[in-house]
């Protein structure tokens, strides 16, 4: 690896390269080698990998252990994502696509990283747990990023900066010409959390992955798709970064069960597509009748499939939708949220019931 393969003369970004922003213990690691790493023809009988030949004692057979790059998954994704399969990287859940990234740029006690309050929560947990400065450059009016104060945060030392968008909590896009800047001219790698991107009007960051060689794109499998159960995060970038990913995870880091249901599920793309509209229609519908509501002071625009919701009194709200065994969030401690409950769509049916205590409270 080094610097010359990610600054062609082309690029306009002043990024370090991958050379300078990856840990030295993570160039010099050798990789654990599984048994399926080694082979990987075709064979009837497998005797490498210390398996029950027998079989399982269910149904299916998951005797055997799973492909470790998921190869197939990742051919099914490719066709749905329009990129290559050699630029995905899938990850148990999106919290190890975080953790990774620490992992892998990051030196404890040393370098540092950028996150914009208020967001997804596991950036700053992540950062903890590997020892890992965090720099707060919060959002500014309407939840956007504060680009020159990103800027001025950034040092030697910074090596990733997380965005996500549409932003959870808020609900919003980044305004991408924003974003655009950024990736011309931030020094390290820049996460873009794209968790709620099926449900947003703006377009995906994936299509960019050729344009900026610090360009990290995280979507997930657990919200549109509703397969947060399995835990099935996906992380797209150059093949430069997927093959460190690839080299730092655990072996066996998808289980086989997760795998197969993925699969299944990508076939049904309609279905999803369906869904989603009705999740955008119902959205619309809350929103104008939440706003309508006495106790409502605002309803903040979204593109997720969920609304923040400000109200007079959070924690009296919150506890008593919860005495109706109704269960919002609420995100009156979030920093710029004050007195705010995010609500996510549900079913017709819930989104009725919802409305229908909520028009009781007094």
């Amino acid at each position: 690896m080094n610097d010359d393969t990610n600054n062609n003369s082309s690029s306009k970004t002043p990024f370090r390269g991958l050379g300078v922003l990856v840990r030295n213990n993570i160039k010099t690691l050798k990789p654990y080698s599984s048994a399926r790493h080694e082979f990987t023809g075709k064979a009837s009988v497998f005797l490498d990998a210390n398996e029950n030949a027998y079989g399982s004692p269910v149904a299916e057979n998951y005797n055997r252990y799973p492909d470790p790059l998921q190869w197939q998954l990742k051919f099914q994704l490719a066709k749905i994502k329009g990129v290559p399969a050699e630029n995905i990287f899938i990850g148990n859940g999106s919290d190890e696509v975080i953790d990774l990234a620490y992992r892998i740029f990051c030196e404890p006690r040393k370098d540092n990283v950028i996150i914009c309050p208020p967001t997804y929560g596991m950036y700053q947990v992540s950062a903890s747990i590997n020892d890992v400065e965090t720099r707060k450059v919060n959002l500014i009016k309407d939840f956007e990023l504060d680009v020159e104060g990103i800027m001025n945060a950034t040092d030697n030392n910074t090596k990733l900066l997380f965005i996500c968008s549409p932003n959870n909590p808020t609900g919003n896009n980044m305004n991408r010409t924003d974003v655009e800047v950024l990736l011309n001219n931030f020094p390290g790698i820049i996460i873009i959390d794209e968790a709620y991107i099926n449900f947003s009007r703006q377009k995906t960051f994936i299509q960019e992955l050729t344009e900026y060689p610090n360009l990290i794109v995280m979507q997930t499998l657990s919200k549109a798709w509703g397969l947060a159960a399995l835990r099935l995060g996906l992380c797209f970038a150059s093949m430069d970064i997927i093959d460190i990913f690839n080299k730092v995870k655990p072996p066996y880091n998808i289980n086989e069960a997760s795998q197969q249901i993925a699969m299944d599920a990508l076939q049904e793309t309609a279905m999803v597509n369906k869904w989603i509209k009705e999740v955008v229609h119902q959205k619309e519908e809350m929103a104008s009748a939440l706003v309508r509501l006495p106790f409502v002071k605002k309803v903040y625009p979204t593109d997720a499939n969920f609304i923040l919701v400000k109200v007079n009194d959070a924690d009296a709200l919150y506890q008593y939708l919860a005495d109706n065994e109704i269960v919002v969030r609420n995100r009156n401690k979030e920093l710029l949220c004050d007195n705010c409950l995010r609500i996510t769509i549900g079913t017709p049916d819930e989104n009725k019931n919802l409305l229908k205590t909520l028009r009781q409270y007094e």
